[in-house]
């Protein structure tokens, strides 16, 4: 969607997404490449206060409300390009506050989708990392309380952080929304490293979803895994005694990355 918009836009009209559309740095570039600049700004407000004219894209983390209604009050056209597994959540997260509930969001501070979603219903939501912070936090007793998450955080992270926010509030309504992609993604690594001796995961260090990945080998599977940008970040010494590699990737990784990654290993194994 940003890459038409990008290359379907006036000549001189601007168009520029708000934060990296992805967390991939190939497909930024691309997208740059296709006339779509970037504001990199962790405060989403505050990156559109560099933005003056033209087409403004919302990237697929999304977005608070706010800031889209900010950017159509400066005249901005606004091209909403959050993930549809985001949209859900923030659509369960106004209808539950719209119902009386306070929202327990399991999140990462600092990231872009956590963001979006609390700046929904900014007074009905609280954040939480950890199951430490959910034996802690201080919830709302006057109120139903309902959990939901980040879309691509750990599965098994997330549930141990639900369980004890379950045991301290038996009458929680739970709502697990990491996505199916990250789901799938995250089971089959674990599974596919019974069989091998260490997973490469081709990702970028921006992306939540591939650190997620490489977590999850190390912490369920107990094998080595090595996250890599390019197939360039491959470390020889990795694989001193190894006989087999898996290779998954995170779910904005360029295919065509990945597939580099499996044919320089298979030249290293073939040297």
């Amino acid at each position: 969607m940003a890459k038409r918009v990008g290359e379907e836009a006036p000549a001189g009209e601007p168009v520029t997404m708000l934060g990296y559309l992805v967390h991939n740095e190939h497909v930024t570039r691309e997208l740059e490449e296709s006339g779509v600049r970037l504001v990199a700004h962790g405060d989403r407000m505050k990156g559109l206060e560099e933005i003056e004219s033209g087409t403004v894209v919302i990237t697929a983390h999304g977005a608070s409300p706010a800031v889209a209604e900010a950017a159509r009050a400066r005249g901005l056209n606004v091209i909403d390009a959050t993930c549809s597994d985001v949209v859900r959540t923030h659509d369960l997260v106004r209808d539950l506050a719209s119902q009386g509930y306070h929202v327990v969001y399991i999140g990462r501070r600092g990231h872009p989708e956590p963001a979006g979603v609390l700046g929904v219903a900014p007074e009905h939501t609280t954040l939480i990392e950890s199951s430490e912070e959910a034996r802690e936090v201080e919830l709302p007793t006057d109120r139903p309380l309902a959990v939901t998450c980040q879309t691509t955080l750990s599965v098994w992270d997330t549930q141990r952080i639900i369980d004890a926010l379950v045991e301290r509030f038996p009458n929680i309504e739970v709502h697990n929304e990491i996505c199916r992609a990250t789901q799938e993604r995250q089971e089959a690594a674990v599974l596919a490293a019974d069989d091998v001796d260490c997973v490469v995961v081709v990702g970028s260090s921006r992306s939540s979803n591939s650190q997620r990945l490489v977590q999850v080998v190390k912490e369920r599977a107990g094998k080595p895994a090595y996250l890599v940008d390019t197939a360039s970040d491959l470390d020889p010494a990795w694989f001193a005694g190894v006989n087999r590699v898996g290779v998954t990737s995170g779910a904005s990784t360029p295919t065509q990355l990945t597939r580099a990654v499996i044919a320089r290993l298979e030249e290293m194994s073939n040297s």
